[in-house]
């Protein structure tokens, strides 16, 4: 497993080090044999393995799929505020942050990867730079103070066929020249508002990954 999850959806944290810290690997525990694993594949905490519960519909974005996706993202990474909506395993989220994204923000709704969620930031050290929430994503978007994020990851259940709804609640929660990331299944192009323009996009047999951009953000 690698990246994402699923029942649908997915706070503020305490870390020692700065995301641009030495490379830190964290002792964490073993999954057992009701867990799979997530690892981290870049930046200080690059090859730090996390526990991650076998869940009905819970799909990691794969190992292949984030190196791709933060190859690109690379020059938007440092200092940035990141929201991810469906954190599931929360190897977006914290792949980011490794990689020295200031602050991520990781909605989750299930209450068990949530859990698992603040143990894994706890772990890592880095209470004061994660914030997990475990709450219903639309519900979130609705009601939450407005995070003016820089970049987000929009990866929900797949036959929850949310994208569309999530996209109509995000512009209050976005900076000016925010970046959007958006994973769907294979051959599915999901609508987005006209202020995004495509940036990237790659794909597998399973899912289509896309990285978009508004109108005002520059490389």
């Amino acid at each position: 497993m690698a990246g994402r999850r699923r029942p649908y959806n997915r706070g503020m944290m305490k870390r020692s080090r700065s995301p641009g810290a030495p490379e830190h690997r964290a002792a964490l525990p073993k999954a057992n044999k009701a867990e799979g694993q997530v690892r981290i594949i870049g930046g200080r905490w690059r090859n730090t393995r996390l526990p991650v519960p076998i869940l009905p519909g819970l799909r990691p974005s794969s190992d292949r799929v984030r190196e791709t996706l933060f190859n690109w993202l690379m020059p938007k990474l440092g200092g940035a505020r990141v929201l991810d909506v469906f954190a599931g395993s929360g190897a977006l989220g914290l792949e980011a942050v490794s990689r020295g994204a200031a602050q991520a923000t990781l909605v989750e709704r299930d209450a068990r990867l949530a859990g698992n969620l603040r143990a894994a930031v706890e772990k890592l050290g880095a209470t004061d730079h994660v914030q997990v929430v475990q709450a219903d994503a639309l519900g979130w978007l609705q009601n939450a103070p407005a995070a003016l994020a820089d970049i987000v990851f929009v990866d929900p259940p797949f036959a929850d066929g949310l994208w569309e709804a999530v996209l109509a609640q995000l512009p209050r929660h976005l900076a000016d020249g925010a970046w959007l990331y958006v994973e769907s299944p294979a051959g599915h192009v999901p609508a987005l508002p006209g202020e995004w323009m495509l940036h990237r996009e790659g794909g597998t047999r399973e899912v289509r990954f896309a990285l978009y951009r508004r109108a005002t953000a520059t490389l």
